[in-house]
């Protein structure tokens, strides 16, 4: 009988965060909180969220509601990396990193998680950005699934690709 297998990733449904940041860009623009304070929030670049108000107060309260939007979509707080607002001219930025993909070292981490604390037969490969990890019975997949979901990582993972 062939293994099962499944893949862990960490991706980021682009779409879905536009959605939070459109909806966060109308927020900001009909708070009365944030009128004249400057506040903004848009996309910079690909991967990258520049956040922009008058005080440091008003640029981490722009990201409390974006995190809130994000929430509100079924997306993991995991996936920003946020910076410290800082004085730029007369206002405060601050810049937002998406994390995506599974780095070297954490793969390795999940790897010997997997390995030390997962069910006996279970494999796991690093493959790029990605984790395959297979077994000979479906039920210690699960298992692997619950482990993982268990722990706390530093980074947003799903489960795909499962046969």
């Amino acid at each position: 009988m062939a293994d099962s297998s499944f893949d862990v990733v960490s991706k980021i449904d682009r779409q879905e965060v536009d959605n939070a940041l459109n909806q966060t860009v109308k927020e900001v623009g009909h708070r009365f909180d944030f009128k004249g304070t400057g506040a903004s929030i848009s996309w910079s670049g690909q991967k990258d969220i520049e956040i922009k108000a008058n005080s440091e107060e008003r640029a981490n309260a722009v990201l409390d509601v974006f995190k809130e939007k994000i929430v509100k979509r079924n997306l993991s707080l995991k996936i920003l990396d946020a910076g410290e607002p800082k004085l730029s001219g007369k206002e405060y930025r601050l810049m937002v990193s998406l994390k995506e993909g599974i780095d070297q070292e954490n793969a390795k981490k999940i790897s010997k998680l997997i390995r030390d604390e997962g069910p006996k037969g279970v494999k796991a490969q690093i493959q790029g950005e990605e984790l395959r990890v297979s077994s000979k019975k479906k039920d210690d997949l699960q298992q692997v699934i619950s482990l993982l979901k268990g722990k706390d990582l530093d980074i947003a993972l799903q489960f795909v690709n499962y046969r």
